[in-house]
């Protein structure tokens, strides 16, 4: 059997927890899973502060890295995790094999993520003014996630401080290694992930899956995106 880590940047407002089903999916089909909070999240949400920005969480994942001293990595991005994977992967060029996008934002050097979906940059400030000038509380769960989920995930999602989605990312270089991304096509009007599947479909050094899913497949539907996930890895 052909053993992976797989390293997780998780989305915005979410955390490693959130990726919970995935664990024992992942256990059986022999792979490990390795889902680190970003500071100020989660389990680490009394580290939030107006200072914390993508850098930041850049670099929380970088010191997993490092500290676990993993190689070989399958690393996902999902969401805001994209940004977040795409700095990662330009650091640690070594130690990461593949890239995998899921339903996720892709920068291009200097991008921020309200470069990338502009739409959501007037309600996201609005939302920061209307509370302590610095957090934006979370979106919305998607329409299909079911009751017990909503209620799991609405007493542990937290708010996310602005400049995680202002900062334009810093980049060497355009990565080269093997990049998948993954779309959700259950999407919203908003459809904020088109963008990046016509990318990915168009680009060379890409391969494009689809998954019949809403934005946050782990939590909604795990077993479908392990199945996919093993594809990918095969």
């Amino acid at each position: 059997m052909n053993s992976k880590t797989f390293l997780v940047c998780h989305g915005a407002w979410s955390a490693g927890w959130a990726w919970k089903k995935m664990h024992p999916l992942m256990n059986a089909a022999g792979h490990r899973l390795v889902t680190p909070t970003y500071t100020g999240l989660g389990e680490r949400a009394h580290l939030a502060n107006p200072s914390i920005d993508l850098e930041t969480h850049i670099q929380d994942v970088l010191n997993v890295i490092t500290y676990e001293d993993l190689s070989d990595i399958v690393l996902l991005g999902h969401s805001y995790g994209g940004m977040v994977a795409t700095g990662v992967a330009d650091r640690a060029r070594d130690r990461v094999a593949q890239l995998i996008y899921l339903d996720a934002f892709v920068p291009r050097d200097g991008q921020s993520l309200l470069d990338l979906n502009e739409p959501a940059r007037q309600s996201m400030q609005e939302r920061v003014k209307s509370g302590d000038g610095w957090r934006v509380p979370p979106n919305p769960t998607p329409p299909d996630t079911p009751a017990a989920d909503l209620e799991w995930l609405t007493e542990r999602r937290v708010d996310m401080p602005i400049k995680c989605f202002e900062m334009g990312i810093k980049l060497a270089s355009e990565p080269t290694l093997p990049r998948s991304y993954i779309y959700a096509t259950r999407i919203t009007p908003a459809d904020t992930f088109c963008q990046f599947a016509r990318r990915a479909k168009s680009e060379p050094g890409w391969r494009y899956y689809e998954i019949d899913a809403s934005h946050s497949p782990a939590v909604t539907a795990p077993e479908a995106l392990m199945a996919l996930l093993e594809r990918i890895v095969a």
